[in-house]
């Protein structure tokens, strides 16, 4: 390896030591007595055409870029999900509903404005202008059209409050927002596939992992300390520790890249941006195999899969892709493990799988003091979500899965 690419990778890891303990400490006993309180933050509002962040919304920066029109009658309907919070006001001025259908990301951080602007403003409700439009009032590709987007205003339609919500809507987490006009605040949010992305790499609920009893469960009922099927450092077959779930989401819809292969067949969904191993031929060694994102493996590649005995290279025949429920993303003591019989990385979003395990190495050696009786929650881990922030500030563009690229903020 280049010193030109080591040191970034240094410079990663020894910041990730410096700021390991800081983080570590956030999950023990709250403030110290006596202890000076950090003031509140002061919340300057947005100018009148002023979006944030300061890039165009349909960028990687931002919300990322359009995918298509959504219709009732298409499959991704079923990524839409209608909001009955009765703290907010939908116009509805179509009578159909359409307002209140949105991304499940929208909805979440949409929610979480509403109490936002009840806590500024007693009294005072979030109200939506427009949500998901279906009847094509939007410009073309606007993200309205994919459920990504939301025109607001207050229950009051003070415009003199319009700059301080665009702000609470940023606070809210938003992926861009934009005070378009004197009578809305325009929000927008990334894509699901995005948003998953960023984080982490998943498998479906039902995909099945390979116990050391030679029990095979779904990954819905993998507990942390279960022994499953991964591969060692030499490219052998090996029983590696469940330490926690990297990301665990049992009613998040996702879109999964769909890895089909022969001699022998195996069929593998995993999401776009997460690590499986490849290479161009068959006579590689299994130690060899490159760490490949799902988006990038082509048919005619080989993936490595568990045979008789030991792993053996097979050859991709079809990717598609598909939705399910549920995203998984367990993480072992080796990095890797088997799903489906297909030999798959732990990690995602970053391109280095080496980089990542080495990464994870302050946690595996803490593991058993720190979090030995960590019990599976829902969401993203913190420790995950943490690397990421660093790698951002540390590795170049090109080290991202592209869907990755915006960073975290789910």
């Amino acid at each position: 390896m280049s010193p030109a690419r080591l040191r970034p990778r240094l410079r990663f890891c020894l910041l990730l030591l410096l700021l390991l303990v800081p983080a570590a400490r956030g999950c023990g006993p709250g403030r110290v007595v006596g202890s000076r309180r950090r003031p509140p933050r002061k919340l300057v509002p947005l100018a009148y055409k002023q979006f944030s962040p300061n890039v165009p919304e349909k960028t990687l920066g931002a919300s990322g870029r359009y995918e298509g029109k959504i219709a009732r009658s298409s499959e991704r309907f079923k990524e839409l999900t209608p909001n009955y919070n009765p703290d907010i006001i939908f116009k509805d001025e179509e009578n159909t509903g359409a307002d209140r259908l949105m991304t499940q990301r929208c909805k979440d951080r949409l929610n979480s404005l509403a109490i936002s602007v009840m806590n500024q403003w007693p009294g005072v409700k979030l109200r939506v202008t427009e949500g998901w439009d279906e009847d094509g009032h939007h410009s073309e590709e606007s993200l309205h059209y994919e459920g990504r987007a939301v025109d607001i205003t207050t229950s009051d339609r003070d415009r003199n409050k319009y700059g301080l919500l665009a702000r609470l809507a940023v606070e809210a987490g938003f992926d861009w927002v934009y005070y378009e006009s004197k009578a809305h605040v325009h929000c927008s949010v990334k894509s699901e596939h995005s948003a998953a992305a960023k984080t982490g790499g998943c498998f479906p609920a039902g995909a099945q992992v390979r116990l050391e009893s030679g029990a095979r469960v779904a990954l819905s009922a993998v507990r942390p300390g279960d022994r499953v099927l991964a591969m060692g450092e030499d490219g052998n077959p090996t029983f590696s520790d469940v330490l926690i779930f990297l990301d665990r989401e049992p009613d998040r819809l996702r879109v999964f890249q769909v890895i089909e292969t022969q001699d022998p067949p195996r069929r593998l969904a995993l999401t776009p941006a997460h690590l499986l191993f490849t290479a161009n031929n068959h006579t590689e060694p299994a130690a060899h195999f490159r760490a490949t994102f799902a988006s990038e493996v082509q048919p005619g590649q080989y993936v490595l899969v568990a045979g008789v005995p030991g792993l053996q290279p097979a050859r991709v025949a079809a990717v598609s892709t598909h939705i399910a429920l549920g995203a998984y993303a367990p993480l072992t003591r080796h990095g890797t493990l088997v799903v489906e019989d297909v030999v798959a990385s732990c990690f995602a979003a970053v391109a280095d799988h080496r980089l990542a395990h080495l990464a994870f190495w302050p946690f595996r050696l803490f593991h058993s003091l720190m979090w030995g009786s960590w019990t599976p929650g829902e969401g993203v881990h913190w420790y995950p979500q943490l690397l990421y922030r660093l790698g951002r500030l540390l590795l170049e563009e090109s080290s991202f899965h592209s869907l990755g690229m915006a960073g975290p903020g789910s």
